[in-house]
């Protein structure tokens, strides 16, 4: 198997727990075409044994935190999606993971507030903002639909009601704030470009 190096903090998905993480070997990746810098470790929890790959990118000032991108339980967002929405979003996973599932929908809600501000609308409230990027063609109905019931989601997290925010609707916040940012800063530069190459023709 080969010596095994300390490594890193890990949030096991078997355990369920941050655990101490032994390297077992890393992968530096320096290819523009597949986005920032990026430094990829295989780790072994030192509890279950089980392995885990892990990633930290460069944005220019040193490696971030690693992020699990296998086993399944998260994935990694797509540079195409701005690294500040990224944090959001990812910080938002973690409080998912760590099992505070209030926290995790008040982030979500935060990254909503993120998207509207990256399309220059301000407007308040967040109902507001989000009726205007509709107006504005950033969202369509079935887009606006889910954002309203995030904000929703994300007010009743963000202040006490005495009834707590339930695992099944934080993760299904998460997958949709996700579908958002994919929908927004993904799928639509990929048809824009899809469409430039098919004019070109």
């Amino acid at each position: 198997m080969g010596n095994e190096q300390a490594g890193q903090v890990l949030q096991c998905p078997e355990c369920e727990v941050a655990t101490l993480a032994a390297s077992r070997g890393t992968v530096e990746v320096r290819n523009s075409s597949y986005g920032p810098p990026s430094l990829y470790s295989l780790v072994r929890c030192s509890k279950c044994t089980n392995p885990a790959l892990l990633v930290q990118e460069d944005f220019g000032q040193g490696w971030d935190d690693p992020v699990r991108v296998w086993p399944h339980n998260e994935r990694l967002l797509s540079s195409a999606i701005p690294a500040s929405l990224r944090r959001e979003a990812e910080e938002a996973r973690a409080c998912y993971d760590a099992k505070a599932y209030t926290a995790a929908v008040v982030m979500v809600r935060r990254t909503l507030e993120g998207v509207c501000q990256e399309h220059g609308v301000d407007d308040r409230p967040l109902a507001k903002a989000l009726q205007k990027m509709l107006e504005q063609g950033h969202l369509d109905a079935r887009l606006l639909e889910w954002s309203q019931e995030l904000r929703a989601l994300g007010n009743a997290g963000a202040h006490y009601t005495g009834s707590p925010v339930n695992r099944e609707d934080a993760r299904d916040a998460l997958d949709l704030a996700e579908a958002m940012l994919d929908h927004l800063y993904v799928l639509a530069k990929r048809f824009k470009e899809f469409k430039d190459r098919r004019s070109a023709n």
